[in-house]
C-alpha cells in the first residue's frame, strides 16, 4: 500500500533533485522504462525468497525455536526481533516505565517529524555538513543501540545502553533546534 501511495504522489507531483532546481526536461517516462526495471526486480527478488524457501527454509529462522517448549521454565534471556532491538534497548535503558515510552515514542517520531520541520529549497545534505555528521552519529547509534538490545540486562550493557539512549535524544534535539535556527 505505501508502495502505491508513494507512486500515487511521484506521478502527482514528480521527483526533484538536490538543488531544489525544476529539470523537467531531463525526465524519462515512467512506463514502459522504470515499470519494466521494478518487475525484473521484483522477479529477481522472489526467485531468491523462493529458492530460500525450497533449499534451506531454516536459513533466516532463529535458533531458539528449535529448543522444545517447557512451560514450567523462563528462557534466561527473552528478546525481540532484531529490527525491534534498538526500541529494546530504548525501553530497557530507563527505569521508568513512562519515561521509557516516551522515550521510545520521540525517538521514532522524530522520523516522521524532521522531514517536516525541513523546509529549504536544497534537498540534499551535501549542504549540510553538520547535518551529515549528526546523521551518521545516528546510524552508528541506532547500529549499537540495536547491539545492546541483543545483550543481557548485565551491568555493563545497561549503563551502555543509558549513555547511547542519552546520546540519541540530544541529537535529536539539536537537530530540531538546528531547523528551527535555519528558519528565523
Amino acid at each position: 500500500a505505501m508502495v502505491m501511495i508513494h507512486l500515487l504522489f511521484l506521478h502527482q507531483t514528480g521527483s526533484n533533485n538536490p538543488l531544489g532546481l525544476n529539470s523537467d526536461s531531463d525526465k524519462i517516462p515512467f512506463h514502459p522504462y522504470f515499470s519494466f526495471k521494478d518487475l525484473i526486480g521484483f522477479i529477481m527478488m522472489t526467485m531468491l525468497l523462493v529458492f530460500l524457501t525450497i533449499i534451506s527454509p531454516y536459513f533466516l529462522g532463529d535458533p531458539d525455536n528449535f529448543i522444545p517448549a517447557n512451560p514450567l521454565v523462563t528462557p534466561p534471556h527473552i528478546q525481540p526481533e532484531w529490527y525491534f532491538l534498538f526500541a529494546y534497548a530504548i525501553l530497557r535503558s530507563i527505569p521508568n516505565k513512562l519515561g521509557g515510552v516516551i522515550a521510545l515514542v520521540m525517538s521514532i517520531a522524530i522520523l516522521f517529524i524532521l522531514p517536516i520541520l525541513h523546509n529549504s529549497k536544497s534537498q540534499g545534505l551535501q549542504f549540510y555538513p553538520i547535518n551529515q555528521i549528526m546523521f551518521w552519529y545516528m546510524v552508528i547509534i541506532i547500529c549499537l543501540l540495536t547491539w545492546i538490545g541483543a545483550r543481557p540486562v548485565e551491568d555493563p550493557y545497561i549503563l551502555t545502553g543509558q549513555i547511547l539512549t542519552t546520546l540519541m535524544l540530544l541529537i535529536i534535539i539539536s537537530l530540531i533546534l538546528e531547523f528551527q535556527k535555519f528558519e528565523m
